[in-house]
C-alpha cells in the first residue's frame, strides 16, 4: 500500500524575514544638553537643537547639582508647547548618569495611583534622594592559576576542589566547596583571570584577563578585557559604595518582604513614623562617615495639573532637609490655579512661583526646526529627499513641529507602500491630505459644527425651534 504520508523531500519550509522592531521615543535621540567645556549650548549638539539659553541655564543647575552645592531648590521650565521643555529635562538626566538619582512623573499621574496624593508626592520626594553607603568587605583578589575539581568516585554529586590564585607577590591554594565550584562554573573562570571573591558572601566578579594571557588574544575575540595581576596580598579589606534611594530603604523597611514589593510595585502607604526612624538612621550613619546623601532630582511635567493641595504640600516639602532639585514644566498662560476660582501665571500659586528660577523656552526658528527634522529622520532610519525635508520645515512652520515629526514614520510607510527607498514630496503630501493638523480640524469643525452631536451651535438652534414653536402655539390658541 502506498504511504498517505508526504515524503520529506516534497515538503517546502516558508522561511521568511523577519524585521527587528525598535521602540524609538519621542525623546530616544537626546543623549544630554549639548554643552561644552565652558557651559556654552553648542548650535546642535547630543540630540538638542537651539534654546541656548535655556540649555545653558540648565547647565549650571547641572554643574551644582553634580558638586551637590543646592537641595531643596525648584526649577520652571515655561514655554509654548513644542519648544522642548521636556527634551532639556531628558538632556539633563542623561548628563546626570546613572549615580544620581532621577525620577520623572506627569502632575495627572497622582490623581490615578491607589494612594492620596500627598504620599505619591512623598514617595516621588524621596525615590529622588540617593544614599551612597560605604562599607567595608573582605575579599580575595587575584589572578587564577589553576583550578582542580575532584569527582567523587561513587557517583554522588558532591564535588571539592582546590583554586590557586596569586598576586606580584605572593601565591596561595584555597578549597572549593560545591556552592563554589558551580558559581565558578557559572562564571566561566578558568586560568588566567582575574576575579575577586567575597568572604562573606562567596559572591564571585570577573575582572577580566591578565595581560600575562594577551598572547591568547585571537582566542580570546575582540571583547576581552585585560587588566593587571594584581599587587601586595591576596587577603584584603576593599570599601564597597552602594548607592540606594530613600524610597527603596523604606519600602524594605516597612514591611516583612518589602524587598521583594520593590519588584512588584505594590508599596503601599508608608507610615511617618517608619520615615522618622530612617531619616534618624541615615543621620547617624552620615555622622559616622557611612553613608553620603545624594540629592537627586524630581521632575514633574504638566505642572499646572496640581492642585492647590498638591502645591501647599511642595511649599513644605523643599523646606524639608532631605529634599531633592526639583524642576517643573509647564505650557500654560495665565489660568486657573486647579481646585480654585483664583487666576494665576502658568497655574502656579504665587507663593510658590516666588521660589522657582524660572527658564523660559522660545519657539523654534525656521532652520532650528529642519535641523530637528533631519535628525529625526536619522534616528528613525528614514531616507528623506531635500525637496521632501524642506516642506516637511515648511509644515512644521506653518501647523506645529510636533505634527510635522509625527508626518516622518507615515511618509516612510506611504513610500515603502510604492516601493521607493526614499520619502519624497508625494509621500509628504499624501499624509498631509489624510491626516487633520489642530488648525484644519478646527476648521472644519467649525464649518460643520451643527453636524455634530451636544455642540454649541446646534444647541441654540434647538433653542430657538423650541422658543418658535411655543409661540406659535400661543398664537394659535
Amino acid at each position: 500500500l502506498p504511504s498517505a504520508a508526504p515524503k520529506m523531500t516534497d515538503l517546502k519550509m516558508e522561511v521568511k524575514d523577519m524585521t527587528r522592531i525598535e521602540r524609538i521615543g519621542a525623546h530616544s535621540h537626546i543623549r544630554g544638553l549639548g554643552l561644552n567645556e565652558t557651559l556654552d549650548a553648542r548650535a546642535s549638539s547630543q540630540g538638542l537643537v537651539g534654546q541656548l539659553q535655556a540649555r545653558k541655564a540648565a547647565g549650571v543647575i547641572l554643574q551644582m547639582i553634580k558638586s551637590g552645592k543646592i537641595a531643596g531648590r525648584a526649577i520652571l521650565l515655561a514655554g509654548q508647547p513644542g519648544t522642548g521643555k521636556t527634551a532639556i529635562a531628558m538632556g539633563m538626566a542623561q548628563a546626570l548618569g546613572t549615580d544620581t538619582p532621577f525620577t520623572m512623573l506627569a502632575a495627572s499621574e497622582l490623581f490615578s495611583m491607589e494612594m492620596s496624593k500627598t504620599e505619591a508626592l512623598t514617595q516621588a520626594f524621596r525615590r529622588s534622594i540617593g544614599v551612597r553607603i560605604k562599607e567595608e568587605a573582605e575579599i580575595i583578589e587575584g589572578e587564577v592559576v589553576e583550578i582542580q575539581i575532584e569527582r567523587p568516585t561513587d557517583g554522588s554529586a558532591n564535588k571539592t576542589g582546590k583554586i590557586t590564585m596569586k598576586t606580584t607577590d605572593m601565591e596561595a591554594v584555597y578549597d572549593l566547596g560545591q556552592k563554589m565550584i558551580e558559581a565558578i562554573g557559572k562564571e566561566k573562570i578558568t586560568a588566567g583571570d582575574v576575579i575577586t571573591i567575597d568572604k562573606a558572601s562567596g559572591r564571585i566578579t570577573k575582572l577580566g584577563r591578565s595581560f600575562t594571557r594577551s598572547h591568547d588574544y585571537d582566542a580570546m575575540g575582540p571583547m576581552t578585557r585585560f587588566v593587571q595581576c594584581p599587587e601586595d596580598e591576596l587577603e584584603k579589606r576593599k570599601e564597597v559604595v552602594h548607592t540606594v534611594s530613600l524610597h527603596e530603604i523604606d519600602v524594605i523597611n516597612s514591611r516583612s518582604h518589602g524587598f521583594l514589593a520593590l519588584f512588584a510595585g505594590d508599596t503601599g502607604e508608608i507610615k511617618p513614623e517608619i520615615r522618622e526612624q530612617i531619616d534618624t538612621k541615615v543621620s547617624e550613619w552620615r555622622s559616622e562617615g557611612k553613608a553620603d546623601i545624594v540629592p537627586g532630582v524630581l521632575f514633574i511635567d504638566e505642572v499646572h495639573m496640581l492642585d492647590i493641595e498638591c502645591f501647599s504640600f511642595l511649599n513644605r516639602a523643599l523646606e524639608n532637609d532631605l529634599s531633592p532639585i526639583l524642576i517643573l514644566a509647564t505650557n500654560r498662560g495665565i489660568t486657573t490655579i486647579r481646585g480654585t476660582n483664583y487666576k494665576s501665571p502658568h497655574g502656579i500659586p504665587l507663593d510658590l512661583l516666588d521660589r522657582l528660577l524660572i527658564i523660559p523656552t522660545k519657539p523654534y526658528s525656521k532652520k532650528e526646526i529642519q535641523q530637528i527634522i533631519t535628525i529625526r529622520c536619522e534616528e528613525e532610519d528614514v531616507e528623506i529627499t531635500d525637496k521632501a525635508r524642506d516642506l516637511l520645515t515648511k509644515i512644521g512652520m506653518s501647523t506645529s513641529l510636533r505634527y510635522a515629526i509625527h508626518m516622518i514614520t507615515i511618509a516612510n510607510l506611504v513610500a515603502m507602500k510604492r516601493r521607493a527607498s526614499t520619502v519624497d514630496v508625494p509621500d509628504i503630501k499624501k499624509v498631509y491630505d489624510h491626516f487633520y493638523d489642530v488648525k484644519r480640524s478646527t476648521q472644519y469643525l467649525k464649518e460643520h459644527n451643527q453636524d455634530y452631536m451636544f455642540s454649541e451651535d446646534a444647541d441654540e438652534d434647538e433653542e430657538e425651534d423650541t422658543k418658535m414653536e411655543t409661540e406659535s402655539k400661543r398664537s394659535r390658541r
